[in-house]
């Protein structure tokens, strides 16, 4: 979010539409869209940053991204490079000193909170938002032959037995983090009875779960729902309003009696050095993926919910969603 550069950028993007129309003119930089969206004049190759280890909703989302993005021939070509650690402000602090304006990064709720609980230099302020692209809710989980056999179980035993519990998940601070927080507060158990051991990657805390490491886990739902299926994992609630549609059986949180509803975005920020011109393309780049019918069906196969915003209304939901994250990490702990 370039701070010096928001009134411009939201004033620009809320047409965006037509700018983009008149921009493309006036530089004649690209060449007028054919229906098969040819990238000819335009983003002939495209970075995308994933701030985290191969193997989990990051990752997945930038590779479906650079799959589509091709096949609908929106752009040249474009690759993926995984900058993996703490909640995706190492990916974060990268972009910060990127110097390729055909750069986005994939991003989302998991590092909104990282930042804050890593206290980062690098922040999400000081990037250019894109879009948000899809949400998900999350599941938590116990290996097979866990004793739990319902959410209370877990929480019954971590009560008892404090920090003698494990939980693992994604990077501090991030929505695996937060929901397993926030879950206890409302159980009345203390913060620091929270035994939460990080990965940055979703399949080093699978890894862990099949080992048999740590007793419980949280993910979003997609990254464990073939384990769940497998009968390698047993699912206790997911924390969306409703079931997810991969694991119906599954009772949310609220049908437990415990009134937690969390579902983790994510979405695409550009580097914060970028002009007004480069972001009203990439926007541009980004909504036009949206609309087509590959990336339909990546959200339909990936069980992803549709949750895009683009230009401004991404801003500001940016903004709004910082101060909450703030306000819960501090509320359950955690800052």
């Amino acid at each position: 979010m370039k701070i010096d550069s928001t009134t411009a950028r939201r004033s620009t993007l809320t047409s965006l539409a037509l700018v983009s129309a008149l921009a493309l003119t006036a530089c004649g930089s690209m060449t007028e869209s054919t229906e098969a969206g040819s990238a000819e004049g335009g983003i002939e190759k495209l970075n995308i940053v994933v701030p985290a280890d191969p193997g989990g909703g990051w990752d997945q989302t930038g590779r479906a991204m650079e799959k589509d993005l091709k096949d609908t021939e929106l752009v040249g070509s474009a690759s993926v490079v995984n900058v993996g650690g703490a909640g995706g402000t190492n990916g974060l602090a990268q972009l910060a000193t990127e110097t390729d304006p055909n750069t986005l990064m994939v991003m989302g709720y998991v590092m909104v909170g990282a930042v804050e609980t890593n206290n980062a230099a690098s922040r999400i302020e000081d990037t250019t938002p894109i879009a948000r692209l899809t949400d998900e809710p999350l599941v938590i989980v116990v290996p097979a032959e866990s004793p739990y056999q319902t959410t209370q179980d877990l929480l019954d035993d971590i009560e008892a037995n404090g920090q003698g519990v494990s939980i693992t998940g994604g990077s501090a601070g991030g929505a695996d983090h937060i929901l397993a927080g926030m879950v206890l507060k409302e159980a009345g158990i203390a913060p620091d009875s929270l035994n939460y051991i990080p990965y940055s990657g979703g399949g080093e805390s699978l890894a862990a779960l099949l080992g048999n490491k740590v007793n419980a886990g949280i993910s979003g739902v997609g990254e464990y729902a073939e384990q769940i299926k497998a009968g390698q994992l047993r699912a206790l609630a997911v924390s969306g309003s409703e079931a997810a549609p991969q694991i119906p059986e599954v009772e949310t949180l609220s049908d437990q009696g415990i009134d937690v509803v969390l579902t983790n975005w994510r979405g695409v920020v550009a580097p914060g050095s970028i002009d007004e011109a480069k972001a009203e393309e990439l926007t541009e780049l980004v909504t036009e993926l949206h609309e087509t019918d590959a990336w339909k069906a990546t959200l339909e196969q990936n069980n992803w919910g549709d949750a895009f915003l683009a230009g401004d209304e991404f801003d500001a939901f940016l903004d709004e969603d910082i101060t909450t994250v703030k306000q819960t990490l501090t509320e359950i702990g955690l800052l």
